[in-house]
């Protein structure tokens, strides 16, 4: 006990030392870009006669004889700090870029901030740009500018973004500006529906929630501070969300009217014209720019843009330079850190510097400034299980086995179907009034690391089944999207769905210290991958129909790529349940045709079963892939 204190004591030590090291290195940052860089504000011109604000950073050794590639960001977030003397602490997607030397342009987009004009989320893509503006015009008119005006460039622009601004990144680049050679759309929003507002139907209460109470106000003329964040009253978000009660109580209560785009989700509950317009997917064409796309596999908020975001421009655009690069991170975790561990587990490197060092500067410097052509493959995906980078010609990669991971007797997960007669199942209640938190953390905002996170405190629960292989042989890798196939009846009109993909480590750690200090992470459930599915939307997201009591009905969806090797001696486990909150709103469960329109009474406990008889077996189908397939990354 004393040595794990001093341990402990030690590990305080440094890690206070090492906070005060990052401070000075953000004040050594600050202070060069300061140094080395000439700062202006510009308002640039688009077709219709609306100005944008952007800041301007030049490096002071620019001349004639001395030039720089242009690095354009395009952001709803603001472009501060405002004011000609005033500087960031960074400049460009992290912070080793501002050492790089290139002419930094950050722009606020439409409407936000200090640019003129209306802000329209998502923006939809004009199938015709001649008939008025989007962000695909917005982005070409500031890139024919720059160019145009801004003294001592070379005459090429790269453009990036990330979450938001990746959806900026991603819309920009088509029909490609001459001038536009390298871009990167890092976690970049495809089609809000499901990307960040929902998930397969089932709403982010939470995520869309805490960033329309302040990204939705709407401004007043030009401004450059953001209004005030929402106030919980309370650490515990489950507790606050859960007192708040139906959704139609948010607007009532919290935003009276004020939050344009939220009443515009209330009234768009499905898959309609309204969303359909926002996705970006089938207007990625006309690229003409080398394209890395960047997301995190413990991205929760747009795992779903990145995955199909590089799909899409893979298929629209054949022949050009396009990658994929997938890591550990959660949102946007790849541009700040080390990127060596998410909650629990620990990836055995520093996998975003490494990424930014091997892969994000070489890549950017190969296409702007004539540098080394990096050795970066068509993708490039981290194994979260065996804890190194893979590399395929392809994602997902060729050669994957699809096998059935069967719901058997017993909490038992089966590689064969069952074959004993009957119509077996499971069962469990459901009480929106005691919904399955998402996470242990107490929390108002967002547990990033909860996509990696021990899931034995919801497994305990008598409203969760789980199902357990027997310890596995060898290791085996799981890649490529996962597909869902649950039979299912329920006492009420509608239920949720929650499927998660859990790595169940044995009891006693091979090389597990007891004075090391560690946890003990013997019989830890940790997380791959999860993902909600709103029963109703089970004939398609645009035909919302309810169950019949009693009526044992198909329910089929995917979840998002994985690529995890689980070790020898390790179980795999299937966890199911019905609510995975505040993350997602609580489905009320007795029918209603808007659930933003749900009264206090419509929610009620229902009893939910899940087959897994021979005639209806409820399974979960992966691709096995050769665990020696793909060459080592960075």
């Amino acid at each position: 006990m004393r040595r794990s204190r001093l341990l402990c004591l030690i590990l305080a030590v440094l890690a206070a030392a090492g906070c005060r090291q990052a401070a000075v290195d953000d004040a050594d940052l600050a202070d060069f870009i300061r140094g080395a860089y000439d700062k202006r504000e510009v308002r640039i011109p688009m077709r219709d006669g609306v100005t944008l604000h952007a800041a301007v950073y030049t490096p002071k050794d620019a001349g004639p004889s001395r030039s720089y590639p242009i690095l354009l960001t395009r952001t709803p977030y603001s472009a501060r700090p405002y004011g000609a003397s005033e500087y960031p602490e960074q400049l460009g997607p992290s912070e080793e870029f501002a050492r790089e030397r290139y002419i930094f342009v950050t722009e606020d987009v439409r409407g936000r901030f200090m640019s003129e004009g209306e802000f329209v989320n998502m923006r939809p893509v004009l199938d015709d740009p001649s008939t008025g503006t989007d962000e695909r015009t917005d982005t070409w008119d500031t890139v024919e500018w720059l160019v145009g005006n801004l003294p001592h460039h070379n005459g090429r622009v790269g453009i990036w973004g990330n979450s938001y601004p990746g959806f900026y990144t991603a819309v920009g680049i088509i029909d490609s500006h001459p001038a536009l050679r390298a871009a990167m759309p890092s976690a970049p929003i495809a089609d809000w529906y499901f990307d960040d507002m929902h998930h397969h139907g089932a709403f982010a209460l939470n995520l869309a929630f805490n960033f329309f109470s302040s990204f939705g106000r709407p401004r007043q003329g030009l401004v450059s501070e953001w209004p005030p964040r929402f106030d919980h009253g309370t650490p515990d978000g489950y507790r606050f969300f859960l007192e708040l009660g139906p959704l139609a109580n948010v607007d009532q209560r919290h935003f009276h009217g004020e939050v344009a785009f939220w009443k515009e989700l209330a009234a768009h509950p499905d898959y309609d014209g309204f969303w359909a317009a926002r996705s970006t997917l089938s207007h990625l064409a006309g690229i003409r720019c080398a394209v890395l796309t960047v997301g995190g596999l413990y991205d929760a908020e747009d795992l779903y843009g990145a995955f199909h975001t590089y799909a899409a421009i893979e298929e629209l655009n054949p022949g050009i330079a396009s990658s994929l690069v997938m890591g550990p991170w959660s949102h946007g975790a790849w541009l700040r850190g080390d990127g060596r561990r998410l909650g629990d587990a620990d990836f055995g490197s520093a996998t975003a510097e490494s990424f930014r060092r091997e892969v994000l500067l070489p890549f950017f410097a190969h296409h702007l400034k004539d540098g080394p052509a990096p050795e970066i493959p068509e993708t490039m995906v981290f194994d979260t299980g065996a804890t190194t980078w893979r590399s395929f010609g392809a994602w997902p990669p060729a050669g994957l086995e699809q096998r059935g991971l069967f719901l058997a007797a017993g909490g038992e997960l089966a590689w064969q179907a069952p074959a004993a007669a009957g119509d077996g199942f499971d069962a469990f209640v459901s009480d929106p009034a005691k919904p399955v938190p998402y996470t242990a953390d107490i929390t108002t905002g967002w547990h990033a690391a909860y996509m990696t996170e021990d899931q034995r405190f919801a497994s305990r629960r008598p409203d969760v089944l789980v199902y357990r292989s027997q310890p596995l042989a060898e290791p085996l890798t799981v890649a490529g999207e996962l597909q869902v196939e649950l039979w299912v009846a329920t006492t009420a009109g509608d239920a949720d769905w929650v499927v998660k993909l859990v790595d169940e480590f044995p009891g006693r750690l091979p090389d597990f210290d007891p004075e090391s200090g560690d946890e003990d992470l013997g019989h830890s459930e940790r997380l791959v991958r999860s993902e909600i599915f709103r029963g109703r939307y089970r004939e398609g997201y645009d035909q919302p129909r309810p169950f019949t009591p009693g009526e044992v009905t198909r329910v089929a969806f995917p979840l998002q790529g994985v690529l995890h090797t689980f070790a020898a001696g390790h179980r795999v486990a299937i966890h199911l349940q019905s609510s995975l909150f505040p993350f997602f709103d609580r489905n009320p469960q007795s029918w209603v045709a808007n659930i933003f329109e749900a009264r206090e009474e419509d929610f009620v406990a229902a009893t939910h079963r899940v087959y897994r008889g021979p005639a209806r077996a409820s399974r979960v189908v992966v691709g096995v892939l050769p665990t020696t397939a793909g060459a080592a990354g960075p």
